[in-house]
């Protein structure tokens, strides 16, 4: 029997049996079904027990199953009484709060909807991951995060039980160097036509935002280059020789200390950012200090 346990196996191992198969754990963890099954199989490995049998084509615990399966429910049980006590804690000790961030919303987003959760009066110790939606739920459903920053909300589909708070929603700013930026202001959205852009890749909401606006404008720019990453975006829009689109609510940040200009703006192209839970009413006060900072302050005034 293997010295070290892997939590992340017995998980899944307590999610087959409390959804009923693996399929459906598939499902709530948002991962394959192969993928589940073989974390099973190393767990089995590592323990030295068949831990399931078949009947017909149903899964039952085994005896020693039922023995692990106990023990799984008493240790998850225990990790979530552990975050409800933390968040609980005695005063002077930091808040922590993990936040998981959608890899499509741009970092400056981020940075602004986190900050008041660190300027607030009390201490609080942020860890942030970034990762797919996809896996960012899993992780919120097992209470390993507190909550998802996201540009899309999580849809019905999802088996996870979550809930969707819209934080605010932002128009688009094109940007570019200042001298290409002077040059097409004044024609400004025809004067896209044929410029050389940076595009977020096609797998993006706002790219395919930005497509139907260019088709409704009339407008073809020239890609001269995409990325998956807003950041990276950002960075080479910086080099000045290509216009690049942000968030209008993030205007400020990207003008401040760099050699760009604004070439024009839409609130048509617009793009929505969600706190998405597991609870329906958010009861963290770093949370909420997001919610309500970005809802009176970051969003309120932007197109």
């Amino acid at each position: 029997m293997a010295n070290a346990l892997n939590y992340h196996h017995l998980l899944y191992f307590w999610t087959v049996v409390r959804e009923g198969g693996v399929s459906r754990a598939a499902e709530k963890l948002h991962l394959s079904q192969p993928a589940i099954s073989a974390q099973i199989k190393t767990l089995e490995a590592a323990l030295g027990e068949r831990l399931f049998q078949r009947q017909g084509r149903t899964l039952v615990l085994t005896d020693v199953g039922r023995l692990v399966d106990s023990y799984a429910t008493e240790i998850f049980s225990a990790g979530t009484e552990l975050l409800e006590t933390l968040r609980q804690r005695p005063s002077g000790r930091a808040l922590r709060l993990a936040v998981g961030v959608a890899n499509a919303v741009p970092k400056l987003v981020v940075y602004r909807l986190l900050r008041p959760a660190v300027e607030g009066t009390d201490p609080v110790h942020i860890t942030c991951t970034e990762d797919d939606p996809e896996q960012l739920l899993a992780r919120l459903a097992t209470h390993t995060l507190d909550v998802v920053i996201s540009d899309t909300p999580a849809t019905p589909h999802v088996r996870v039980k979550v809930f969707n708070h819209l934080l605010g929603e932002s128009g688009t700013t094109f940007f570019a160097g200042t001298r290409l930026a002077r040059r097409l202001r004044a024609r400004f959205p025809r004067s896209l036509g044929g410029a050389p852009m940076l595009l977020p890749t096609v797998n993006t909401s706002v790219r395919r935002a930005l497509e139907q606006w260019f088709e409704a404008e009339d407008v073809r720019p020239v890609v001269a280059g995409e990325f998956e990453d807003p950041a990276l975006l950002n960075t080479f829009g910086e080099r000045g020789d290509a216009v690049f689109a942000a968030p209008t609510a993030i205007e400020a940040e990207i003008l401040r200390g760099r050699r760009v200009g604004v070439v024009g703006r839409t609130s048509v192209v617009r793009e929505r950012y969600y706190a998405i839970s597991a609870e329906r009413r958010l009861t963290h006060p770093a949370v909420a200090a997001i919610t309500s900072a970005a809802r009176t302050e970051i969003f309120k005034t932007r197109i």
